[in-house]
């Protein structure tokens, strides 16, 4: 037993059982067991942080490594009920290395390298003492010489293997000496029964290849037939809610959003953090300051300004993830940075309808927050008023509403092209933005005999009446009113009763002003 080569459970360990809120997800295993020694051995997991990459890491090692024995330990868990639980338990020479360990010692890569290897071969000298080794500075010949004897297969599992593409995101030849590495590493090694590797970014490209091209992508473009362990899933989410005696709703508003090829993923760490603590914060997105979305989303590729201004005001834009290269400095377009912004946890993507969107609440001030400190004063005055617009609205102040609307506009006609009703429900959406906290917003909602403009649906514990806003361009706000009633469009609240607030608006192209009309009615 290591602390690189066939280390403890430990770390396992204590996250079972010590942890607060401990969330089974060692059905993973099922999968790793079954692509061991095939083409599919090689595996790169790329999620956000504080995403349980390294919880991923640390069962997979407490599972697979000759160096503990964990029968009782996994029997308690859900992987103990697969055929395959105890064929593959503790049977593997498992190399763990977490790369930031050495990174953030070495700055150069090539000694950080050589470092890495001595550390690892002082391990396999010493847990190994009879092999007969051709050259005990070299530490693939002498993997190969190990198997030789024993032919008992290694499993590496690598956390934050992308630690230097992240942090040397302007040195090509450092990232370059470290692909080749790896590359030499696990290429062709009949050594080998499984690589595990956990990172935020998906493998780098070089032109149209990589260095390491053998590995099964599981990113947050493309989870494969691993979504349920990216993150908590609806299911676990409710059991933790009721364990804890938390709204489910106010949970699922605060940190779901993330779908992945239609599985339902909430942020880890802010569900936990939220569970144990009884309250709502922005747990994940405090953990990095405003800088780090910031550097990003004031880069205006290709009109990214206004698409982020369409994804704050709830919209989703089909994008492009192809062409990002997968390092923190090549943009070309801005379906590059909104990629980049998928992998760090940004946005989500919907893999089959090519969408992004922001994901929940705490993401969406996240970027809220940062556009308050950047330069784009017009969007945070938008922000700032969405209260008073909302205010406006439930005491029917029509004029004061299409007011307040008129300044949205002409504080956002640089940003966004006003010349349909699409762009006009993106400045209202924009401009109600704080009526977020008191209502869930819905977008083009089926609704009677159409689809009813945005839909206010008064959350849990809120007394404000729901609220249908029907917007309408060169027409009228009275216009707007009807098609909301003949329509039928309050037919979308079906579980509600109470007072609705029907809402029209119009804007006219001529004098470039709205009016609005607002009644209310009873369900």
């Amino acid at each position: 037993m290591g602390i690189y080569l066939n280390p403890s459970n430990v770390d396992f360990y204590n996250a079972v059982n010590h942890s607060q809120i401990y969330v089974d997800k060692t059905e993973l295993i099922k999968y790793t067991n079954k692509v061991l020694f095939g083409e599919q051995k090689f595996i790169c997991v790329s999620r956000p942080r504080r995403f349980g990459k390294s919880m991923a890491a640390n069962m997979l090692t407490a599972y697979y490594s000759s160096g503990c024995d964990s029968k009782e330990m996994f029997s308690q868990l859900k992987i103990a009920d697969s055929e395959s639980f105890e064929k593959h338990l503790n049977k593997y020479n498992v190399i763990r290395i977490n790369m930031m360990d050495f990174f953030s010692e070495y700055d150069d890569t090539t000694e950080m390298l050589t470092n890495l290897q001595k550390e690892i071969m002082f391990e396999i000298i010493k847990e190994f003492p009879d092999v007969r080794y051709y050259d005990e500075t070299k530490l693939i010949r002498s993997l190969k010489d190990v198997f030789e004897k024993y032919q008992v297969p290694f499993i590496f599992i690598i956390d934050e293997w992308d630690c230097v593409l992240r942090d040397k995101k302007n040195d090509s030849m450092a990232q370059e000496i470290y692909l080749k590495f790896l590359s030499a590493l696990f290429k062709n090694q009949s050594y080998l029964a499984l690589v595990y590797m956990t990172g935020i970014l998906p493998i780098k490209k070089y032109g149209g290849h990589s260095a390491i091209n053998m590995f099964t992508e599981i990113a947050m473009t493309n989870p494969r037939e691993l979504a349920e362990y990216t993150g908590f899933t609806e299911t676990e989410v409710k059991m933790l809610c009721e364990e804890y005696k938390m709204p489910f709703d106010e949970t699922k508003r605060w940190y779901d959003g993330y779908n992945l090829k239609g599985v339902s993923i909430y942020n880890p760490r802010s569900v936990v953090m939220s569970m144990t603590g009884h309250d709502y914060d922005n747990y994940w997105t405090s953990t990095e300051t405003y800088e780090a979305l910031k550097i990003y989303i004031e880069m205006n590729f290709d009109g990214l300004k206004d698409t982020i201004i369409e994804l704050l005001a709830g919209g989703k834009v089909v994008i492009d993830t192809t062409t990002f290269t997968n390092d923190m400095v090549t943009f070309v377009t801005k379906d590059d940075v909104l990629t980049l912004l998928i992998h760090l946890g940004y946005l989500t993507y919907d893999f089959y309808t090519k969408e992004v969107s922001i994901p929940n609440y705490e993401i969406s001030e996240q970027f809220a927050s940062t556009i308050k400190v950047m330069g784009w004063s017009e969007v945070a005055d938008s922000l700032k008023q969405s209260d008073e617009l909302l205010k406006a609205t439930l005491n029917y102040n029509e004029e004061k509403v299409a007011e307040l609307i008129d300044k949205a506009h002409n504080d956002n006609t640089s940003i966004l092209k006003y010349n349909d009703e699409n762009s006009l429900s993106c400045v209202i959406s924009l401009a109600y933005y704080s009526a977020r906290k008191k209502y869930t917003i819905e977008r083009e909602l089926p609704a009677g005999k159409g689809y009813a403009d945005l839909v206010f649906r008064p959350r849990k514990n809120n007394s404000n009446p729901a609220m249908i806003v029907e917007l309408k361009y060169d027409k009228s706000a009275e216009g707007a009113l009807e098609q909301i009633k003949k329509k039928q469009y309050t037919d979308c609240l079906k579980d509600y009763s109470g007072e609705i607030l029907l809402v029209g608006i119009n804007y006219d192209k001529d004098d470039k002003y709205h009016t609005c009309n607002i009644e209310k009615i009873n369900k």
